[in-house]
């Protein structure tokens, strides 16, 4: 692949931006400068470096961000800061979207790619990808609620009960809660049907990927195997 056409696809800008990159001698492959644009080099596991940062090629990009409280999963965020800041300008470059969306006030794992066929199948309900939250409750929570999660709620908008996957109290006002579905404030509205109110909602896991302890509050880590994402229930 020519060097100007992999620094494209990698996020780093247009044709004449990367082109300019470039021929101001401010790339190197392999720790050495090039300046030739249509320079070809394998792109598979390819390392090069961007005024000294250094970076890996990637056909896609996948992501997991340690979400903060008080942040937008949009674009075009209306009054708060958006996830999207939180990312290098060349991981914006490349079109990343988030997989699936947290409430400004929800933190946790987040997910995003440019593969546009894996955020297909990871939201996909017939995929029935499980997500596990660790729910914080406004009252004491009873053995008829964790019951009522389990069997199922009615929600004001479906009348087929809606039920958790797994749920389990971690103390008085503490539940571990597993669902399949990602419809909006679906969790929230769990807990409001069943009986009590969130006063705190934090995603620890989508399928088999769990939230690194590593990675801190606003964070985020490339994924190599985002495909374990996609591990469903049974």
């Amino acid at each position: 692949m020519e060097l100007e056409r992999l620094l494209r696809s990698q996020g780093f800008g247009s044709r004449a931006e990367t082109r300019a990159l470039i021929w101001a001698a401010r790339v190197s492959v392999a720790g050495e400068i090039c300046e030739d644009p249509v320079a070809r080099f394998d792109p598979q596991g390819l390392r090069f470096a961007v005024d000294g940062v250094e970076w890996t090629y990637r056909k896609f990009a996948y992501l997991a961000l340690n979400k903060p409280d008080g942040y937008e999963c949009s674009q075009r965020p209306l009054q708060h800061p958006s996830v999207y800041s939180l990312l290098p300008a060349a991981v914006l470059g490349r079109g990343v979207q988030a997989v699936g969306r947290l409430d400004l006030d929800t933190t946790g794992l987040l997910l995003l790619t440019d593969d546009g066929a894996f955020i297909h199948k990871c939201t996909s309900p017939r995929k029935r990808v499980p997500k596990v939250y660790q729910v914080e409750t406004r009252h004491a929570i009873n053995a008829e609620q964790v019951a009522a999660l389990l069997g199922g709620v009615v929600l004001h908008d479906d009348p087929q009960p809606i039920a958790a996957t797994a749920c389990v109290q971690l103390d008085e006002r503490r539940l571990r809660l597993t669902v399949t579905q990602g419809r909006y404030h679906l969790v929230k509205r769990m807990i409001a049907a069943s009986g009590n109110r969130v006063e705190a909602l934090h995603r620890l896991s989508i399928g088999a990927l769990e939230l690194p302890d590593s990675l801190a509050v606003g964070q985020w880590m490339w994924l190599d195997s985002p495909e374990q994402a996609l591990q469903a229930e049974g």
